[in-house]
């Protein structure tokens, strides 16, 4: 059960992020050929952008290394979910499995599936674009504007928030070799 559930919300994380990233380029274009549509007046708009960094843009050009970092989540989660076998815990494989559709989604672009190719500048007119595509775009004008980001970036914060939220109310976690129901053993008199 515990890895129907995971493998589940995992892939419909990554389709729905995938199948909006699709959408969002299909109907707007490359980042720079359309100017984005507002959602809500003043505050939301749907905008592309590639990011060849991470969070907040940080380490631009440093690909090879995010695709390493999301490769070790990946498999370090999937061990995680085998081993501690966290049937009992809902939260806790929630959070995995939404972590879990965002690298794969985000993960995808750095490795240049989509088949986009650089408009510009002038001087990678034409290259592999290795860049995750975003399409979210908040701003409130004179308070924020927040960095373009995608529901990849999305699920990847609701999984972090859950973890955290779940690190405030540790619970006990048993091996298989235990039982909630099995009494404790009274010591023997040898």
């Amino acid at each position: 059960m515990t890895w129907t559930v995971f493998a589940t919300i995992v892939t419909l994380t990554t389709a729905v992020d995938l199948i909006t990233k699709a959408l969002a380029f299909n109907n707007l274009g490359m980042p720079g050929t359309n100017p984005g549509w507002p959602v809500i007046k003043n505050m939301l708009w749907y905008r592309t952008s590639l990011n060849e960094g991470a969070l907040f843009g940080l380490g631009q050009g440093m690909g090879w290394f995010f695709i390493s970092v999301s490769v070790a989540a990946f498999i370090s989660i999937l061990i995680t979910v085998s081993w501690l076998r966290i049937r009992n815990d809902a939260i806790l494989l929630v959070a995995l499995a939404c972590i879990t559709g965002g690298i794969l989604g985000n993960l995808y672009d750095r490795l240049g599936i989509p088949s986009l190719r650089w408009h510009a500048p002038f001087d990678r007119q034409g290259e592999p674009v290795f860049a995750v595509r975003d399409w979210i775009h908040f701003r409130l004008e004179g308070i924020i504007d927040w960095p373009i980001f995608n529901l990849a970036d999305s699920f990847l914060v609701l999984g972090a928030g859950l973890l955290l939220l779940i690190s405030f109310f540790p619970q006990p976690i048993l091996s298989d070799s235990m039982s909630a129901k099995t009494p404790p053993q009274e010591p023997t008199n040898a």
